[in-house]
């Protein structure tokens, strides 16, 4: 039998990049590639797994299925929401051969794994807010607590389009007089070159600004909160109550609200670091949760697919400092 030349292949895949590395036994990293999102509810299973793949080629890994590429193939993909979705997307990868064995993960276990401590058990909760919101906790015993996460149907608010859609709505109505006045309403607009919200909505909707650009809005949004927007300021302290609501509710189902356990943030909204959102969040959660301790995770999120990879192949201790190393 042929040996693999890698121990782990980790995907960490998200709606807007897809990112691989491949991981020597020792934890060494000896290929890095990215591709563009993975977004399996609108190009199907088999084309969002062809991401990945660009993604390896784009690294000079053969993944056209002439052996594996590794040992363990360990892949924390957006859209894995539901165990449905976990098992197609488990079967197509298995198909394309990469690994001796697969294992597939929602991205926010990732966050989870990359933001404990070294050596510590898997026992904790992580909440993601990037382009949308997402939470998990864990405990050594192999309990999970979860959210779908799909948005607006499962009871989710915010995330960076969450966000976005807020601050338009209500720049919208504060230039039209049905809302409240808002600087949002001539700072949205004045970000894309353009002088007024209804010229943003005509974009929009007639596609002359791509959706994918609607995610710029959300660090105006904090701007103008910064500069003391009571509408804007609002939709920042919403967030932070949200990101409570789902830490604390996972916490609860695994029985860990009144022990000290980590609470992991991560994605690009929480790892921004803005002072209200982050001051917010951690006086409510220490009420909530008063031994939580909280850590922001702004390491590439594939770090925490290398992780469970290494867990998966029975890894050294000192493979574990490497890869960390390798990811800063």
């Amino acid at each position: 039998m042929a040996v693999t030349p890698y121990a782990v292949l980790a995907v960490d895949a998200g709606n807007s990049k897809t990112d691989v590395a491949l991981i020597a036994p020792d934890g060494s990293v000896s290929a890095r590639g990215r591709a563009g999102g993975f977004q399996p509810a609108v190009t199907g299973v088999a084309a969002a797994v062809d991401v990945i793949a660009e993604a390896l080629a784009s690294c000079g890994a053969a993944a056209d299925g002439g052996g594996p590429l590794a040992g363990h193939v360990s892949a924390c993909l957006a859209n894995a929401d539901f165990p449905q979705e976990e098992r197609e997307l488990a079967r197509e990868i298995e198909r394309r051969g990469w690994g001796r064995s697969t294992a597939v993960y929602n991205d926010t276990f990732a966050l989870l794994r990359a933001g404990l401590p070294a050596g510590a058990e898997p026992r904790g909760v992580a909440v993601v807010c990037g382009a949308g919101i997402n939470c998990v906790g864990m405990t050594p015993d192999g309990r999970t607590a979860r959210f779908p996460a799909v948005g607006q149907i499962s009871g989710d608010w915010g995330g960076g389009g969450g966000l976005a859609d807020e601050a338009m709505w209500f720049a919208a109505r504060a230039e039209d007089g049905r809302g409240a006045p808002t600087e949002l309403a001539k700072a949205l607009p004045a970000h894309f070159g353009l002088g007024s919200v209804y010229e943003l909505v005509e974009a929009l909707h007639l596609g002359r600004i791509p959706r994918v650009r609607r995610h710029e809005m959300t660090p105006v949004l904090f701007a103008v909160a910064d500069r003391g927007d009571a509408v804007a300021q609002a939709l920042v302290d919403r967030q932070a109550d949200e990101v409570v609501a789902m830490a604390s509710v996972a916490l609860e189902r695994l029985g860990l609200l009144a022990e000290e356990v980590p609470v992991v943030l991560g994605g690009s909204v929480l790892a921004a670091g803005h002072p209200r959102l982050h001051d917010r969040l951690a006086a409510r959660l220490a009420v909530r949760a008063p031994l939580a301790r909280v850590t922001v995770v702004t390491a590439a999120p594939v770090l925490g697919a290398g992780l469970l990879g290494l867990d998966a192949v029975g890894a050294r201790e000192p493979a574990y400092g490497e890869l960390r190393l390798r990811f800063g």
